[in-house]
């Protein structure tokens, strides 16, 4: 089923909109939300709470591309537990990944409004908009989806040095992007 007919089904608030988000997306909304709290029960609960959240959401939302909307919400509920799960302890497994590029994003404590999150966020899109197909999803597996270097070397068939030779020059990039748009000091 496409996508805007599955949207029609929540607009219309047919039950079957879930099954056929499920039946489509439930693969992908399993392990964007695994990568994220590393737990099988965890993983079910958030991926439930995301079925939840586009019922609640759509409409009025009317999300254009669905499976991004998707990826998102279930990457946000996702956090929200492993923040709940891990509160006043570190998790190693996101940690690592967002620590990384730490120090590229909060150099600058004026970032953390909301107005210029928001601006930062544009930046970086802008940013990635620039980089070859390749750069841009290593970038974006390891970063928003949270992947490991051996899981992103089995998906693309790059070696694991390749792969961090190469998110180590896009940080770098990202670093004097950020830098030139007054981000970074």
């Amino acid at each position: 089923m496409e996508d805007k007919q599955i949207i029609e089904l929540y607009f219309n608030r047919s039950e079957q909109a879930i099954e056929e988000t499920s039946s489509k997306y439930g693969k992908l909304t399993r392990s964007v939300s695994y990568r994220i709290v590393r737990n099988e029960e965890d993983t079910d609960e958030c991926v439930s709470d995301t079925y939840m959240a586009l019922w609640n959401t759509i409409p009025p939302e009317n999300p254009d591309p669905f499976v991004a909307y998707i990826c998102r919400l279930a990457r946000n509920i996702s956090i929200k537990k492993l923040r709940y799960n891990t509160a006043d302890k570190r998790n190693s497994f996101y940690d690592v990944s967002i620590g990384e590029l730490e120090e590229v994003l909060t150099a600058n404590s004026d970032v953390q409004k909301e107005i210029e999150a928001e601006e930062l966020q544009a930046s970086i899109n802008s940013f990635l908009k620039t980089l070859k197909k390749t750069d841009r999803v290593i970038f974006v597996k390891r970063f928003w989806f949270n992947m490991t270097l051996e899981e992103i070397s089995e998906e693309t068939g790059y070696s694991k040095n390749y792969i961090n030779v190469h998110l180590h020059r896009t940080k770098e990039r990202l670093k004097a992007h950020l830098t030139k748009e007054g981000y970074y000091e």
